[in-house]
């Protein structure tokens, strides 16, 4: 661990590989160049290579072709993409496929570029000593050493991936909170992903709202990374309904919004973003976690958050054990105001996700929300029905009769249920006063 390590600089632009030598030329490692990923391959079978840092554009084989090759056959080796495109599905890529630790864009900051190649190279020396420090504690106490690495390890890398990023937040953190996000994605699996989805939802809102810049990048940062404290769960509980946890992973769930802004309190440009994830599970009504705050005493940022997530949550099955619809999640938000939600902010909530979102009929005047004892032959479904254990009931577009609403409440009452039926009405009887 104590010899001088060796980084692999791959481009197939001649000048930029001189350019990279002359800056590097007094590092404290040695540098070996390759002008294309096979080039990079071959100079790796030969001897080992520490960190190899890649151009994203070649001939042939890509950046993020090379990395991924890299990950799979030499995965100690630490991989840095370099990129001077806007090249979004290039970076997702290459973190999905080849696990980099990091990106940096072109034209590069001389100091930020030899800073990150020297944490990533420290990181990789400590993650070695780590390993040699595991496999003691393991010889004298296997079990034990595989219950808690396992979980110290995660926080650790969740922990040192944030210090890492944090020159690059300074200029860019929006979009290092986002890259990142991703990687907490990787926990989940695609139907329960929650962060894409709120962080445009958030925009969408600030936008509606001529929200300042400031707030706008603090709740996006927060949309990001809000669920961070959620990394040391388990996989089942990551994916169980909050609704239906038992009381010692409930204890747990109740700890993550305090755990998320514990991790990021040390970043100086997300305290504030920070501040808004610490608060987005208090409640309107005083009976919300973690500090049991009170109406306009929750900062304003956290109440639109909460909003958000619960939107959003809802419909992913991670609050009730049905997945909800978009309209049913906004008929469960309105039938909590004033207990969980902010009521001064509910209905600009409601048009936000309307425009953010194609089937939410709420914002509708030709739409109307009926029990099923409202309900009258003739009427037609404007969006499918669906029983609590969700099944579908029946499709929309499907015009009502005497008999089938008879049956939809004999069912609502052996199932013990109460439906929200979303009825279309003729655009000029929706004008009527």
């Amino acid at each position: 661990m104590d010899e001088k390590p060796t980084v692999l600089l791959v481009d197939d632009e001649e000048s930029i590989l001189n350019s990279l030598r002359r800056l590097l030329r007094s590092q404290a490692f040695d540098v070996v160049l390759a002008g294309s990923g096979a080039q990079a391959l071959e100079i790796m079978a030969a001897q080992p290579i520490d960190l190899i840092m890649s151009d994203a554009r070649m001939p042939g084989m890509d950046g993020a072709q090379l990395l991924a090759e890299v990950h799979r056959l030499y995965p100690a080796t630490s991989r840095i993409l370099l990129t001077g495109y806007a090249d979004v599905p290039t970076i997702i890529k290459a973190i999905n496929e080849g696990q980099i630790h990091r990106y940096i864009a072109k034209p590069w900051n001389d100091d930020e570029l030899k800073l990150i190649l020297q944490q990533a190279l420290e990181h990789q020396r400590l993650e070695r000593l780590t390993q040699v420090q595991n496999d003691q504690l393991k010889a004298l106490n296997a079990t034990l050493e595989k219950r808690v690495a396992s979980r110290t390890a995660e926080l650790q890398q969740t922990a040192d991936m944030l210090d890492l990023a944090y020159e690059e937040l300074k200029r860019s953190y929006v979009t290092g909170t986002e890259v990142f996000s991703l990687l907490a994605n990787l926990r989940l699996p695609r139907d329960k992903q929650t962060n894409r989805a709120l962080i445009e939802l958030i925009r969408v809102y600030c936008a509606a709202q001529a929200m300042d810049e400031a707030s706008t990048r603090d709740l996006t940062m927060a949309a990001a990374l809000y669920n961070i404290g959620k990394l040391s769960w388990t996989d089942s509980m990551m994916v169980s309904p909050s609704d239906k946890l038992h009381s010692t992973d409930r204890t747990l769930y109740r700890e993550y919004p305090a755990q998320s802004e514990s991790l990021l309190m040390t970043l100086e440009p997300m305290k504030d973003a920070a501040r808004i994830i610490r608060h987005h599970q208090e409640r309107w009504d005083g009976t919300g976690f973690p500090d049991h705050l009170k109406g306009e005493s929750i900062p304003p940022g956290s109440r639109l958050l909460k909003l958000a997530v619960d939107f959003i949550e809802l419909q992913k099955g991670l609050i009730l054990e049905r997945n909800l619809n978009s309209d049913e999640a906004l008929l469960f938000i309105r039938k909590y105001v004033g207990r969980l939600y902010d009521p001064d902010l509910v209905e600009d909530f409601v048009q936000a996700c309307a425009t953010f979102l194609s089937d939410v009929t709420l914002g509708d005047p030709t739409v109307k929300v009926l029990t099923t004892r409202e309900l009258e032959a003739g009427m037609v479904l404007a969006r499918n029905l669906n029983a609590d254990n969700g099944m579908l009931l029946l499709n929309a577009g499907k015009v009502l009769n005497l008999p089938l609403v008879d049956k939809l409440i004999a069912f609502e009452a052996m199932e013990g249920a109460k439906y929200s039926v979303f009825i279309k009405t003729p655009e000029e009887q929706a004008q009527l006063p």
